[in-house]
């Protein structure tokens, strides 16, 4: 191995610590002291609770684990959004379980929970997986109710949600573990059927002090909605349990009843491993975002034997398009190639960048893979589309209309992988959030955002100096360093995948090696979902 790839290689294992650090923090929740206190109640944490659930010796995916990641500080912080949402199996049936953490402000919903919690549910619905819902939940975070609890894609939708899966046929079973409270009540009586444990399981609409000042009765929260109560006087619900363990043995009962599910029928034969070894990915992928690599090099050690059958190879060569298998599933690979290439005439082309040529390209590749069911994957290192009067009386905005257009009414399944840059209409081109893949990923290499921090840095640095000058202030050179200096680290930290998985604008954050199960794991659930409607470009300018 040559000394850049070795370089290459302890940059990046070295952001595969972090992250792992990172996570290793993440899974604490609210704290040591709150994990004891739970125990000391007779109660599992979230994260305990879901891998008991989980069938052993088996893979699962954590959605959001970042998600809050530095937000609401002034309020305490809100670790993975105080809920975990892993897709996994139960009784041998894939489905994604959804669990309150009682020791963030003891479960209490902050607006990006509630946002978390629809991502969950959108998954379910998308690919008709069964939810399992475990309750533990003080209700709305009320110093910031203004932002959770009025609008659409707040946390009434939840409940209509419940609803509409209902309606699908979604199985959607539900355990209260603990608190749940007012609006919150609805959630596991709207499931199909729902658990609650002995003595620390209670579902209400108002607690016990709420009562007494409301209409003056006095009654104490196990009387007014614990477990006996509805079990046998309200028939609110349909199983009791005598602690968390019995609950979740009762769901794993209730689980392994399930039929079969209509399939799509996406193609799968064995899986095979990348004959490449995919440690090698450390060394390939650049340390710098402005490096340039081979994309084909990271496909041949993320696809089955290695093999890459290539659509188009001599034309538009700055998107990479064609057919492989990822743990024996076909799948379809639109990746943007990092590399300078030549064209035909004789022209360089930059790595990253989207040209007329390669957009005509994967749109046309988008379309056979919608035409033969073949599910997408998208690998994301992109700078954006080409500008310049070249580009422009060539049509650039007219061709990647035409891709963005084809990724948006793709029928087949889409999932992301964001490897590099993230920029601009690049995102959108190449299936961001925005254009629903069914998950979308990020590596610790990853930058998000509307440019480059070095270019974004010296726009809002002109804007900075001519705002200063307007002030009657002289701009010195050591001035104009530290102004800079000053927005590149403000920007930069917003480009971080941290920053964008905190928001959700990333499923994950994930160890490069993980790739081909979060691929696998998602077909395998997109597989859940016939596809219903036909592939239809509408209207688009040839």
């Amino acid at each position: 191995m040559d000394l850049k790839f070795n370089k290459n290689e302890d940059h990046n294992k070295l952001l595969l610590s972090d992250l792992k650090r990172r996570l290793a923090q993440v899974k604490l929740g609210g704290g040591k002291a709150r994990i004891q206190k739970q125990h000391d109640q007779g109660k599992m944490t979230a994260r305990e609770r879901i891998d008991y659930l989980l069938d052993d010796n088996t893979d699962s995916l954590e959605i959001g684990a970042f998600v809050g990641d530095g937000m609401y500080e002034e309020h305490g912080g809100c670790p993975s959004g105080g809920v975990v949402i892993k897709i996994g199996y139960v009784s041998g049936k894939q489905c994604i379980v959804v669990a309150n953490d009682a020791t963030v402000k003891a479960g209490a919903w902050f607006p990006i929970t509630g946002k978390k919690n629809l991502r969950a549910q959108e998954i379910a619905m998308e690919n008709r997986l069964p939810i399992i819902y475990l309750v533990d939940s003080a209700g709305v975070y009320l110093p910031l109710q203004d932002e959770i609890f009025p609008d659409k894609e707040h946390f009434g939708r939840i409940f209509r949600n419940n609803a509409v899966m209902s309606s699908m046929g979604i199985t959607q079973i539900a355990a209260v573990m603990g608190s749940c409270v007012a609006g919150g009540a609805y959630l596991p009586i709207m499931s199909d059927e729902a658990l609650i444990v002995d003595k620390t399981g209670s579902i209400f609409l108002a607690g016990s002090y709420l009562v007494k000042a409301a209409i003056g009765e006095s009654i104490d929260n196990e009387t007014l909605g614990g477990a006996t109560t509805h079990c046998e006087v309200s028939g609110v619900t349909d199983y009791k349990a005598k602690d968390d363990a019995d609950a979740l043995n009762t769901i794993k009962n209730i689980m392994d009843k399930i039929g079969d599910f209509d399939k799509a029928g996406y193609n799968r034969k064995e899986a095979a491993k990348p004959k490449d070894n995919p440690d090698d990915i450390f060394g390939i992928l650049p340390n710098s975002r402005t490096d340039q690599y081979d994309m084909g090099e990271i496909i041949k050690r993320l696809v089955d034997n290695s093999e890459f059958e290539e659509y188009k190879e001599g034309y538009g060569k700055t998107i990479l398009t064609g057919y492989a298998r990822i743990d024996g599933w076909a799948v379809g690979i639109v990746a943007n190639q990092r590399k300078v290439v030549k064209t035909k005439k004789g022209e360089m082309q930059f790595g990253g960048v989207i040209y007329s040529d390669s957009a005509d390209k994967a749109t046309r590749f988008i379309a056979n893979c919608n035409q033969k069911k073949i599910p997408l994957v998208f690998l994301q290192d992109v700078t954006g589309f080409m500008v310049g009067s070249k580009s422009e009386h060539g049509g650039i905005i007219k061709d990647g209309a035409k891709m963005v257009n084809a990724v948006s009414n793709s029928v087949v399944p889409k999932f992301t992988i964001v490897i590099g840059n993230s920029y601009g209409a690049g995102n959108y081109a190449m299936c961001g959030k925005a254009y629903d893949p069914r998950l979308i990923a990020a590596w610790p290499s990853a930058e998000l955002a509307v440019m480059g921090g070095n270019s974004a840095a010296k726009v809002l640095l002109q804007i900075e100096k001519a705002s200063l000058k307007k002030k009657g202030e002289t701009i010195t050179e050591k001035k104009e360093a530290e102004l800079f200096n000053k927005i590149k680290s403000r920007y930069d930290n917003q480009v971080s995948p941290y920053y964008a998985a905190s928001r959700l604008w990333t499923d994950a954050v994930i160890n490069p090696l993980d790739t081909r199960k979060w691929i696998s794991m998602g077909i395998e659930a997109a597989n859940h979902a016939p596809i219903e409607k036909d592939f239809n470009l509408g209207v688009i300018q040839v």
